[in-house]
């Protein structure tokens, strides 16, 4: 890799963690490139990003962002997994790393708070930011429909009434 590829990836990584949420470092020693890969899907189907990285080009994007603190977690074969939304690339990398003891979490970032690896497991136990707005759209619906269910149940009793009579009045 020549010097001005290396300063290309140093600003792609860089732009990258200015837009990422969640930042989480592992270690992917051991890992086949099907498991690589496998990891990648899961990732990207998440709406995440997952790169194996060169420690001390990723130490050099990480300068200036919010994520700065967890660059001494930069040692040894180490990949980071990515997402804007704060929840998603935690959750496939535990999911993962449940399944495949070769994919050690070392931490992560949070803004700019840094989390161990219990925190990162803790946030990936967390739902996600899709899940959270469909449970508060529903929080906002269920008044409104039974509001409308009130309203439209005395109105359905006084029609039954009613029925009941003209079916009453029909067999006399």
């Amino acid at each position: 890799m020549d010097r001005n590829q290396k300063t290309e990836l140093v600003a792609s990584l860089h732009d990258r963690f200015v837009a990422a949420g969640l930042v989480v470092v592992t270690h992917n020693n051991g890992l086949t490139v099907a498991e690589i890969t496998a990891l990648r899907q899961k990732v990207r189907d998440a709406g995440a990003g997952f790169k194996v990285t060169k420690n001390r080009l990723t130490r050099l994007a990480l300068a200036g962002t919010k994520f700065e603190a967890i660059s001494d977690l930069f040692t040894g074969p180490t990949a980071i997994a990515y997402s804007a939304d704060p929840v998603a690339a935690a959750k496939v990398v535990v999911d993962f790393a449940k399944s495949n003891e070769k994919l050690v979490i070392l931490g992560a970032s949070l803004g700019t708070v840094t989390l161990n690896v219990e925190g990162v497991k803790a946030l990936a136990t967390l739902p996600s930011l899709d899940e959270l707005r469909g449970k508060l759209l529903g929080m906002l619906q269920t008044p409104a429909t039974r509001i409308a269910g009130v309203l439209q149940a005395p109105g359905g009793q006084i029609a039954r009434v009613i029925a009941a009579h003209a079916k009453k009045d029909e067999a006399a």
